[in-house]
C-alpha cells in the first residue's frame, strides 16, 4: 500500500513539473538542434533497449514527445529524451517532437532528474551524479523559500534521505573509483567511505586496486 501510494505520488509530481497538457501539440524540431542537458548523469547506451526503442519508433513513431527548453546561443537542450533523441538519429529521423518550455536552471536540472531517476538498471555513478546535481539545485531554490531537504531529493524515486546522501558522497568519488563502483569492484557503503580522501589518496586506491585486483565490499 505504501509502494502503490508513492507510485501515484511520483508520477502526478513530475507531471506537474513538466507542465504537460494532454491536448497541448508537441513541436517538431531538427534533432541537429537539439543538444544534450550539460553534464547529463544518465549514460545512453546502444543496447538491447535502445533497439526496441529504434523498432518501436521505426513501426509507431515517437510516442511520447521530449522536453526541451530554449539556449540562448540558439538551439534546444534536452530535459527528457535523450534516449528518444538518439534512437530516433539511428532510424534516420531528422526531427523529433518536442515539448519546449523555458525552465530556470535549477527547474531544468531537477526536471531532468526526476524524469530519469525511475528508470530500470541505473547504475550508482549515474544515480549518484544525478541525485548531487538535483540536491544542489532544490539547495540553490531554498534560498527562494522552497526547501532543500534530502527527502524531497529522493522523493521521486521514493527513496529515504539517508540513501539520498549516500549517493551523494558518492558523486565525490574519482570517476575511476565510481566505476570500480558500477562494476561492483567496490561496495556502496565502502565507496561511501573512501569519497572523503582526497584527490591524491583516491588515485593511491586506485592504483593499488587495480594492480592487486583486491574487491572490496561487502
Amino acid at each position: 500500500m505504501k509502494n502503490r501510494s508513492g507510485e501515484k505520488i511520483k508520477l502526478a509530481s513530475i507531471d506537474e513539473l513538466l507542465g504537460v497538457v494532454n491536448e497541448e501539440s508537441a513541436m517538431e524540431i531538427e534533432i541537429s538542434k537539439i543538444h544534450p542537458f550539460k553534464n547529463h548523469p544518465f549514460k545512453v547506451l546502444d543496447d538491447e533497449k535502445m533497439q526496441e526503442t529504434m523498432e518501436s519508433i521505426r513501426e509507431h513513431g515517437v510516442l511520447m514527445p521530449g522536453i526541451a527548453r530554449p539556449m540562448k546561443d540558439g538551439g534546444y537542450e534536452i530535459i527528457a529524451g535523450h534516449r528518444r533523441r538518439h534512437a530516433c538519429e539511428l532510424v534516420g529521423l531528422t526531427t523529433m517532437p518536442m515539448f519546449i518550455r523555458d525552465y530556470t536552471d535549477d527547474e531544468a536540472t531537477i526536471i531532468m532528474v526526476d524524469s530519469n531517476i525511475q528508470m530500470e538498471d541505473i547504475l550508482p555513478s549515474e544515480k549518484a551524479k544525478a541525485y548531487f546535481m538535483k540536491y544542489e539545485a532544490v539547495k540553490h531554490q531554498g534560498k527562494k523559500g522552497k526547501g532543500n531537504s534530502l527527502d524531497e531529493v529522493g522523493e521521486t524515486a521514493g527513496e529515504s534521505a539517508k540513501t539520498v546522501q549516500r549517493y551523494i558522497y558518492l558523486a565525490h568519488l574519482s570517476d575511476a573509483l565510481l566505476d570500480m563502483v558500477d562494476k561492483k569492484k567496490i561496495g556502496i557503503v565502502q565507496g561511501v567511505e573512501l569519497s572523503f580522501l582526497t584527490e591524491q589518496q583516491q588515485e593511491w586506491v586506485q592504483v593499488v586496486l587495480e594492480e592487486t585486483g583486491v574487491i572490496i565490499s561487502t
